[in-house]
């Protein structure tokens, strides 16, 4: 059995989960509390068949990066991603996201349908960015509706709009 090394970080929108394995990183979840960690740790470590150990230095590499986009400093993440946590269609969605969704733009649904090939999946795109195990590091913030209303967010959506700010894609929050 391998191991699923965790850490938390505190980022300007909360704490965040983030869980790697032997293939890089799988797992960053919002709002890290206490019943949110264990919760997500025991979900995770099932599905994956990996035991949780909290290992903060081995995911050094990731958390400097997570630091450097909220400093403004990172435009693109470049740490191995591990794809187990999502399958099929979500994963192709996800994939194309974070390959074709740069820093300081961003994709309609109906885009990333038709992107994969999937023309009349543009709800199921919604599906799959709410399933999405890897935010922030795999941008589901940067979707939006097609005629440029926010749409949801699974981290909530003060969260997406101060991503989409960082970002420059919106203005900042005046409070």
């Amino acid at each position: 059995m391998t191991e699923l090394a965790w850490t938390v970080v505190d980022a300007p929108i909360g704490p965040l989960l983030v869980g790697g394995t032997g293939q890089g990183l799988a797992l960053v979840c919002f709002r890290a509390g206490g019943a949110v960690v264990e919760r997500a740790l025991e979900s995770a470590g099932r599905r994956l068949g990996c035991v949780p150990v909290a290992d903060g230095e081995r995911l050094a590499p990731i958390t400097e990066q997570l630091d450097a986009y909220f400093a403004g400093a990172l435009r693109n993440f470049s740490v191995p991603l591990d794809w187990s946590l999502v399958t099929g269609f979500n994963r192709r969605v996800l994939r194309e996201l974070a390959g074709g969704v740069p820093y300081g733009a961003v994709a309609s649904y109906q885009d990333l349908a038709d992107r994969v090939g999937e023309p009349g999946a543009a709800r199921a795109v919604g599906v799959a960015m709410a399933a999405n195990p890897l935010p922030v590091v795999v941008p589901c913030h940067r979707v939006i509706e097609s005629g440029g209303g926010i749409g949801g967010f699974g981290g909530g959506l003060e969260i997406k709009r101060s991503l989409l700010a960082l970002e420059g894609v919106l203005p900042a929050p005046l409070f």
